[in-house]
């Protein structure tokens, strides 16, 4: 067998390196190189950031924390326990309410909560403005670049406006048709206040964004009131049914009771000196009528201060952890933090397009051209 001395050894390929090298120095190199170009960047940055940031107004942000005070058992009927199957145990207990803790969310954000809150009186820190809540709403400051964003739809507006009619605008609240206007303050007020639930410890927790920090504290403690306000009427309202229904009934039974009592006496007066069996008849029936009135009347007068004591019961009770207080600083980010943002969004800007992005575009346009 003879050896094929034309054979040669296949070649070994060596496996390609997949990882892509990184040189710094050269990048480095490329950004002295713009270093011009990055410093114009940033000034551009500062002007852009201090024009945004004197744009958007200072907002406060007030937070308030209540608790139920936890009794004891809920079936001793006593004052705190309610209020803990209310704001805590309703949520993970038996109890019947329809309405619990974590509900309070829904509440604050309702339609007819936040009209509520329209009247509230407010008055700013500087004391230059005593109004309702829903007047100073026209006095917040908006961003100038929001002025741009509602331009088509302000135009569209001021040319219907032109082809209808003038419609009266000083008119009663109607919670059932609200007017735009009205629309509009009430999904800005909604989204100026949060409320949480926490459901480990039953903690409800309301905050409260405004532009001026007395009035944000206002509105928070008139939040809470009517919040603790709507809560307690609607736990004493069955309370309250039955103790009205047990008030009439009492009046009822207490009219019969004295009628029976002036049949008896008026009769016994007349025939007091008369033996006759049907006279004595007569008067007997008339005092079991008096007794059977009386026992009746009796009842309804012990189940009605029942009824008194259980309004005073069925009461919540609430504990506020964090009361409303006036901040000091605002909560909005600092202007400080918008100029440096737009510094580094500037250079991050100009720099990838120098670094990067102008080398493909170019690239892309001669291809486009072969």
């Amino acid at each position: 067998m003879t050896e094929n001395k034309n054979y040669q050894q296949p070649e070994v390929q060596e496996p390609e390196n997949d990882e892509i090298t990184i040189d710094w120095m050269d990048i480095l190199r490329r950004i002295i190189a713009i270093r011009k170009t990055l410093y114009k960047a940033a000034g551009v940055g500062v002007v852009l950031g201090i024009i945004i940031a004197l744009s958007i107004p200072k907002q406060y942000t007030v937070t308030v924390t209540l608790s139920p005070e936890m009794g004891g058992d809920k079936a001793s009927g006593g004052l705190a326990s309610l209020a803990s199957s209310f704001l805590g145990g309703g949520a993970s207990s038996n109890s019947p309410d329809a309405l619990n803790a974590t509900l309070a969310p829904d509440i604050v954000a309702s339609t007819p909560f936040v009209l509520e809150l329209f009247n509230t009186r407010v008055q700013t820190l500087d004391g230059e403005l005593d109004t309702t809540l829903v007047a100073y709403l026209d006095e917040q400051k908006t961003p100038w670049f929001s002025y741009i964003i509602k331009a088509p739809g302000m135009a569209i507006g001021a040319i219907k406006s032109i082809f209808t009619e003038k419609v009266d605008t000083v008119s009663a609240l109607n919670p059932f048709q609200l007017t735009e206007k009205e629309a509009t303050k009430v999904e800005g007020l909604r989204k100026a206040i949060i409320a949480n639930v926490d459901k480990k410890t039953a903690m409800t927790t309301i905050t409260v964004t405004l532009q001026d920090p007395k009035v944000t504290a206002i509105v928070a403690d008139s939040i809470v009131a009517k919040l603790q306000q709507y809560i307690i009427d609607y736990r004493i309202k069955k309370a309250k049914e039955d103790c009205s229904y047990l008030e009439q009934l009492y009046k009822e039974r207490q009219q019969e009771y004295y009628n029976a009592q002036s049949k008896y006496a008026h009769y016994f007066d007349s025939n007091r000196n008369i033996a006759l069996q049907s006279v004595r008849a007569e008067q007997e029936r008339l005092q079991n009528d008096m007794n059977l009135a009386y026992q009746v009347y009796s009842q309804v007068a012990q189940q009605l201060q029942v009824a008194r004591a259980k309004i005073q019961e069925e009461k919540p009770v609430f504990a506020i952890i964090e009361p409303a207080i006036v901040p000091l600083l605002p909560s909005s980010t600092s202007r400080k933090a918008i100029i440096i943002g737009f510094i580094f969004l500037s250079i991050a800007i100009v720099g990838g397009w120098q670094l990067l992005g102008k080398e493909y575009w170019d690239k892309l346009k001669n291809q486009s051209f072969l």
